[in-house]
């Protein structure tokens, strides 16, 4: 079920035939709350349903949802939108975040990664990226 763009909707991002899975639908209408879904409740329902946060993402896209509270403070805080400032990194953090850093840019998925390694919040590191200066790509939900 596709719908129509509505209020900063995103479904135009996909093919105009494009359906969402029932089982999947039903997941992510039981967890949206007045439009919208935010990451951490986005990858919460992946795991629920057993399927990849992408496609979880395209989902919420195609529902007309909205996507909310990126885990690395990207996109979806009200009027601020993005709460991520930098903060310069220790000596073990920048290292880490070098190595997996490729032209100037770093994953979202890479970033989930040296946290979980370092034992640290994401938006932690996404902080330290910041202070870097290194564009972050790839949200694993699709969002940019």
């Amino acid at each position: 079920m596709a719908k129509s763009d509505s209020k900063g909707g995103f479904a135009h991002k996909h093919d105009p035939e494009a359906v969402v899975d029932p089982e999947v639908e039903q997941v992510v209408a039981r967890h949206a709350r007045k439009g919208e879904m935010p990451c951490a409740v986005a990858f919460f329902a992946a795991a629920q349903c057993n399927r990849d946060a992408g496609e979880i993402g395209r989902a919420v896209d195609l529902m007309g949802l909205r996507l909310t509270k990126c885990q690395l403070g990207l996109y979806g805080y009200g009027k601020k939108n993005k709460i991520v400032f930098p903060q310069t990194p220790g000596p073990e953090l920048e290292a880490a975040i070098s190595k997996a850093c490729k032209n100037g840019r770093i994953s979202c998925r890479e970033i989930w990664g040296i946290a979980r390694q370092m034992k640290m919040r994401k938006l932690g590191v996404s902080k330290a990226c910041e202070a870097m200066g290194l564009k972050i790509i790839s949200c694993q939900l699709g969002a940019f």
